[in-house]
């Protein structure tokens, strides 16, 4: 687990077209992940069991959750309750601060 991580030591790791991301300090109970997003890129519908909140830091995204949509932009947030399908489609480049409870074992 990480207590201290300096921004300076993070590489971000891509996941898709136009989609980057770094997770940032974590333990067994909740993990912030910091993803940036260029214009037009997509993060494809899924589902994980972990319970998930995203605060929109820059830019403009249409999310499905379930089977309902909104687009939200900058200081909106969002909250995934464990195993809902979800997705998004970025409108306008910008960065995403999604934090998980607990925290994502597939990322690392």
């Amino acid at each position: 687990m990480k207590n201290v991580t300096f921004a300076k030591n993070l590489d971000f790791e891509k996941i898709g077209d136009g989609v980057t991301r770094k997770i940032l300090s974590y333990d067994e109970n909740i993990m912030p992940v910091e993803v940036h997003f260029e214009e037009g890129s997509i993060g494809s519908v899924h589902t994980h069991p972990n319970t998930q909140v995203t605060y929109v830091l820059a830019g403009s995204f249409k999310f499905s959750i379930g089977d309902k949509s909104v687009i939200v932009n900058k200081g909106d947030t969002l909250l995934f309750p464990s195993n809902i399908e979800h997705g998004t489609i970025c409108l306008e480049k910008g960065i995403l601060l999604d934090v998980f409870t607990p925290y994502r074992k597939d990322f690392l």
